[in-house]
């Protein structure tokens, strides 16, 4: 074989090999992500909720990630994680040849992956881009990724990238979620010794968690203070103090959430108004009409009040006494939700009794009967019997014979009297008078949207209810016959600051101004004779009524002040009884002053709207007639004009 014939056969082969290599890095390298793509690459972030006060409620997110500036990010975490996870981060370009050769003989060594010595650059790379999985294709991959990140960006804007997109473990992706997730504490707070913990967590994270394994992150913690001594970036006295500190963890428990009940009440809707990514993605912030001091005082009086009944119970000698307990407050004028109780412990059950749970209301929903009336130009001094009746009921053989809850009868009454001690005869009455689909109708317009049954019983509260719909039924009387629709959201921002989303109330007329004032007199006269007397209490104008079920399964009392309305119900899940004498009174308005007590404390007095088209007169209350002002059955009601006692 001549010299030329040499060259020719060693000229193909060198081509032959040359092109392999080139094809075969082609093959691993075509289908790499371009890193243009980071330009526009927006993690994840941390959207949350908060209180009208700005108190922060609570956080969402899939991924716990916040990212923070590098200028923010602690002088000895930065020097920690270089020190422990890439010693030549500023000196390579993004491939650390000795660490590699050190790795592949330890690898040889072992005869598997045991060593991986991929630099920061590496670790961000395949975490932005890459699959998790050891093998030699990902490493090349990872490699040619990392030259081409350090071309393009410089060391700092690739550390800062790392640092808010490693994964710590137990849910944290960033130093700054991590340093709240395991110490509850701004990054910037970060002591030295957590600093070097957190550092040695990304070789590991389920391992070297100290939520998970906290005597192996102590020595995880105490290896990274060695490297930052022998790198000369802490002293000897301060390695032997850091090392000697011992790991403090705030207490566990599940996520951090203020008023559970409402934060679940909220999902829903917010998930519907910006789609469940950006909610948990997007780094939202969320403002809401929660009143923080009111919302603590609500959830502490259903633990008391219920721990009180709970105990009353078993004096009755009644086997199961698990009292449940909801609260609904709304801001009379705005309609915003103030507070929101849906049960005595979120953690033991989510059930959300405010909302979700439908109850019979009892005698809380006869003032719908009697709004209907006055607005039909009923007078309150109307007269009404209070006497057995019987009703036939279509298809039925036997009449029906509804009965007072004294099981007592006092003939011919009037109509304010008659809601003042919720007599149920003449409630029965009424609405044959006024015909169930009128009171349906009305029901309908103050923001009942529960079915209602169009029979007489419906006077008594047989049809179920959710207590923040009768709630705000009651808020309208108050608001001057305007309805609005209860909401908790007030505004969305974008993680840059941009309003998103501005809650636009639903506000309708449901009753007349004058029939809202006549109907309020009515309910505040509960209050001062009749079931209603424990919440005088007050010192302020406040009306309203108590309701009791048969057997005592639901006790409710809702009412309201010319500012707060507040509905509470007491029941047990499964309908037993709450045992004998259990009322709306003595069960739920306990519950009721203690959170209207704290709504009021914080608001000037302020008084019920008086009407120009209405007049007060003095009438007696057993006879309907006008009575000179002093005398002893004297007693002042309102009336749209031209309908008082002559």
């Amino acid at each position: 074989m001549t010299l030329n014939h040499t060259v020719v056969i060693l000229t193909v082969l060198a081509g032959c090999i040359i092109g392999g290599m080139g094809g075969a890095f082609f093959a691993l390298t075509h289908d790499l992500p371009q890193i243009q793509a980071l330009e526009s690459f927006k993690p994840s972030s941390v959207s949350r909720i908060y209180a009208s006060d700005g108190t922060l409620l609570t956080e969402l997110f899939s991924e716990k990630r916040d990212p923070i500036p590098l200028k923010e990010i602690p002088f000895y975490l930065k020097k920690a994680i270089i020190a422990i996870e890439d010693k030549s981060f500023y000196t390579h370009s993004g491939v650390d040849l000795k660490g590699i050769a050190r790795a592949v003989l330890k690898d040889v060594r072992a005869g598997k992956f045991v060593e991986g010595a991929s630099t920061i650059t590496q670790q961000l790379a395949k975490t932005l881009f890459l699959t998790p999985e050891k093998n030699l294709v990902r490493k090349i991959k990872e490699a040619v990724l990392a030259f081409q990140m350090e071309r393009r960006y410089t060391k700092d804007e690739i550390l800062n990238m790392y640092l808010n997109q490693i994964y710590f473990g137990s849910g944290a992706y960033g130093v700054k979620a991590a340093a709240w997730i395991f110490f509850r504490k701004k990054v910037g707070d970060l002591t030295l010794p957590e600093c070097a913990l957190i550092s040695g967590m990304p070789k590991s994270p389920s391992r070297y968690s100290p939520l998970v394994n906290p005597d192996l992150a102590v020595k995880r913690r105490n290896i990274v203070l060695g490297q930052m001594k022998r790198d000369g970036i802490i002293s000897e006295e301060q390695f032997i103090n850091a090392k000697e500190s011992p790991l403090i963890l705030p207490e566990r428990g599940m996520p951090f959430v203020r008023a559970p009940y409402f934060v679940s009440f909220l999902k829903p809707h917010l998930e519907e108004t910006v789609g469940s990514s950006m909610l948990y993605r997007g780094g939202l912030e969320i403002f809401t009409t929660l009143d923080v001091g009111l919302q603590e005082t609500a959830e502490q009086a259903v633990l008391e009040r219920m721990g009180e009944l709970a105990k009353r119970m078993a004096s009755y000698g009644l086997e199961y006494a698990e009292p449940q307990c909801a609260v609904v407050s709304l801001d009379v004028n705005t309609g915003g939700i103030l507070a929101m109780v849906g049960g005595k412990d979120f953690s033991e059950s989510s059930f959300n009794r405010a909302v979700s749970a439908k109850r019979q209301p009892g005698s809380a929903f006869k003032p719908l009967v009697y709004a209907c009336a006055i607005e039909n130009g009923l007078p309150q001094s109307k007269l009404i019997l209070d006497t057995p009746v019987k009703f036939h009921r279509p298809g039925k053989k036997k009449s029906w014979m509804p009965q007072n809850f004294s099981e007592s009868y006092s003939g011919e009454m009037t109509l304010r009297k008659a809601l003042t001690h919720s007599k149920n005869v003449p409630a029965v009455r009424l609405i044959e008078m006024l015909g169930p689909s009128s009171v349906i109708h009305l029901a309908q317009k103050l923001g009942i949207e529960s079915t209602l049954m169009p029979y007489l019983s419906l006077a008594l509260g047989t049809s179920e209810v959710n207590l923040l719909e009768l709630t705000s039924a009651y808020a309208t009387f108050s608001n001057r016959g305007e309805y609005i629709k209860p909401y908790g959201v007030v505004e969305i921002h974008d993680g840059n600051g941009r309003l998103l989303y501005r809650e636009k109330p639903e506000k309708k007329i449901a009753l007349s101004r004058d029939a809202a004032a006549v109907i309020t007199d009515m309910l505040a006269g509960a209050i001062k004779e009749g079931t209603g007397r424990k919440a005088q209490v007050l010192k302020r104008q406040v009306a309203g009524k108590t309701g009791t079920t048969n057997s005592y399964k639901d006790a409710l009392f809702v009412g309201y002040s010319p500012q707060v309305a507040t509905g509470v119900w007491v029941g047990q899940d499964d309908y037993r009884t709450l045992g004998k004498g259990e009322t709306g009174a003595k069960s739920a308005l306990p519950v009721w002053i203690d959170v209207m007590e704290k709504a009021l404390s914080d608001r000037p007095v302020a008084y019920f709207d008086f009407p120009d088209n209405v007049v007060r007169v003095s009438m007696d209350p057993e006879t309907g007639k006008p009575s000179a002002p002093g005398m002893p059955k004297a007693e002042p009601a309102l009336f749209i004009k031209g309908t008082e006692p002559q």
